[in-house]
């Protein structure tokens, strides 16, 4: 684990919200520093610094905390974000000692492609997203990576199955599932509101009503339209065609 230096400066106490405010807004970020059985020591750190070390060295990066003349060796232990604009909003670092075992979490970094995702259409759950480990200090990895390349159709990856070396020291459960693939879940499509009124009454489909008309039938036996009943001929007399306001028209001179 590669070492890093950061610079600090002391905070005179822990300051009012007006001064905390103040701090942040000048993107510095108020910290504390503690363990290995020394009085804690409230401080602030540029922001920019801080993410560099991290992207630098990893979550678990070994820091050289320059501190008015002296150097404290220290570890991020918590960063806290404000949750809405991701501002680093406080620090806290943890003192260390390079020959005494730290428990820390380790994020895990899938690589490869699992079989059963790109042949069988399966899909990758994670179970796990990072180990906590006890180490000493300079062996507590940047990442663990987590080799699905071999991976079927449900089967799954447990902490047992990881390459971690006997220097380390895991603290979750030897069978603990980290990845496994599953069959994806399909979602059924609900049927269309008409069809599925229809299905629930148990009848067919209406068929269209046929006109109502009774007695005179047309020279192929059908019935004949409601209005050809209406307007057709009655008792050998022509019915008189209907004027604009629904009256019989004027008979023809």
């Amino acid at each position: 684990m590669e070492d890093i230096k950061l610079t600090a400066e002391k905070r005179p106490s822990k300051g009012t919200k007006k001064d905390l405010s103040s701090l942040r807004a000048r993107l510095r970020v108020p910290g504390i520093v503690y363990g290995e059985g020394k009085p804690e020591i409230l401080v602030e750190v540029a922001e920019k610094d801080i993410l560099a070390a991290r992207k630098k060295g990893g979550v678990n990066a070994i820091l050289h905390l320059e501190l008015g003349g002296a150097t404290e060796t220290v570890i991020v232990k918590e960063l806290q974000r404000h949750p809405v604009s991701s501002q680093l909003w406080h620090a806290d670092f943890q003192r260390i000692s390079m020959t005494r075992k730290i428990t820390a979490k380790v994020p895990l970094r899938i690589k490869g492609e699992a079989p059963g995702v790109k042949n069988s259409g399966g899909v990758l759950q994670h179970e796990l997203r990072e180990l906590t480990l006890k180490a000493l200090p300079a062996k507590i990895p940047q990442f663990i990576d987590v080799d699905v390349s071999n991976l079927e159709l449900h089967k799954h990856i447990a902490v047992k199955d990881l390459s971690l070396g006997g220097d380390v020291e895991v603290v979750e459960a030897p069978e603990h599932i980290v990845v496994h693939v599953t069959i994806a879940k399909v979602e059924e499509a609900a049927p269309a509101p008409a069809a599925a009124d229809a299905a629930a009454a148990g009848a067919a489909p209406a068929e269209p009503e046929l006109s109502q008309v009774k007695g005179k039938k047309d020279e192929e036996g059908k019935p004949l339209p409601k209005e050809a009943k209406e307007g057709g001929k009655e008792g050998g007399k022509e019915a008189a065609p209907k004027g604009k306001e629904g009256g019989a028209a004027p008979a023809k001179k």
